[in-house]
């Protein structure tokens, strides 16, 4: 047999380490749709998916099996290059952006040094899912929810990465591992940057439209919004894109303010803690969704820039002056 080149080896290994990442990726956002039903049978007193499988467990499997063998029809009125471009955008940019998450000191399937950049990059293409899919339904319903989402990201998108200014500044690094590093020791950024926080959060929910900012599918104004023409895989591929993206959000925010892989007793077992933490705000989503009414659009975009974005700015310039008092001060 002969030996594999180094060379090889690594090829062999990166390509493995991403198949682990996607599969695990997309188990765990069909995984997190049988999470949400229970969650919301618990907290609304019912009793939620509970016949197929152990818990429940199964129905998720059904669900997938029957949207697989749903007849997938495309109607004649549609731009069907669009048309079909659209779904795919939906979850494939959001299995890139998992990609730069470091889940471990040696676990991370595209490391970069502009980690926090490439993911605003790629955050604001996803805007353009929603666009394709409004634009080429060629529906009044689906352009209203189209055009409804397009204002949204991009103005919540605008104070999301101030939020993370704060972080850049404190850390000194763009590179999420580095980021990751310098919240060891219980140093989680979530306690130095607090207002940086609530911000990212409410830009996050945005960022996956989820209840309470679930207003481009309005299902009482819009009946499915962006994506009320869609049937079969394509619909499926824009249902469990969404819960991906609450997947990629929890882990990027568990990177950003909560230590990443760094447990609050040991280092040990850093993909436990790092998973531990994430389920934690995947459920959180949840919650939210249990407990809050949604706004009126109106009211979202008033918040989004009378109230995120001063204290955004407010942030960054408090971080800006205790840092520059610091630096001062040693000096």
């Amino acid at each position: 047999m002969w030996p594999l080149s180094p060379d090889l080896v690594a090829i062999l290994w990166a390509v493995g380490r991403a198949l682990v990442t996607l599969v695990g990726l997309i188990l765990a956002g069909a995984w997190m749709i049988w999470v949400e039903r229970r969650g919301l049978a618990l907290w609304q007193d019912r009793y939620g998916p509970n016949r197929v499988g152990p818990f429940g467990l199964g129905q998720v499997v059904a669900d997938m099996v029957k949207i697989f063998f749903k007849e997938d029809w495309t109607p004649p009125f549609v731009d069907k290059v669009a048309f079909w471009i659209a779904p795919c955008l939906a979850i494939g940019l959001f299995v890139v952006l998992f990609s730069l998450v470091p889940m471990t000191p040696t676990w991370v399937v595209a490391p970069s040094d502009n980690g926090v950049l490439l993911f605003f990059a790629i955050a604001g293409l996803a805007v353009y899912a929603v666009m394709l899919g409004g634009w080429s339904s060629n529906s009044k319903y689906a352009l209203l929810g189209g055009l409804r989402s397009s204002a949204q990201m991009i103005s919540y998108e605008v104070f999301m990465g101030l939020s993370l200014m704060g972080i850049v500044m404190i850390s000194g690094s763009f590179d999420l591992e580095k980021i990751v590093e310098a919240q060891s020791h219980y140093a989680w950024f979530v306690f130095k940057q607090p207002l940086g926080f609530c911000v990212w959060v409410l830009a996050a929910i945005a960022l996956t439209h989820r209840t309470p900012f679930d207003l481009p599918e309005a299902e009482s104004e819009l009946a499915s919004g962006y994506h009320t023409e869609y049937s079969g895989l394509k619909f499926g591929l824009f249902f469990v894109g969404e819960y991906v993206g609450i997947v990629v959000v929890s882990a990027l925010t568990v990177t950003l303010f909560f230590g990443g892989w760094h447990g609050p007793f040991d280092d040990t077992v850093p993909f436990v803690w790092f998973a531990a933490k994430s389920f934690v705000l995947m459920a959180s989503f949840v919650l939210v969704r249990a407990s809050l009414p949604r706004p009126r659009y109106d009211q979202m975009m008033a918040a989004a820039w009378k109230v995120c974005l001063p204290l955004a700015l407010v942030n960054l310039l408090l971080t800006a002056a205790v840092i520059l008092y610091r630096q001062q001060g040693g000096a």
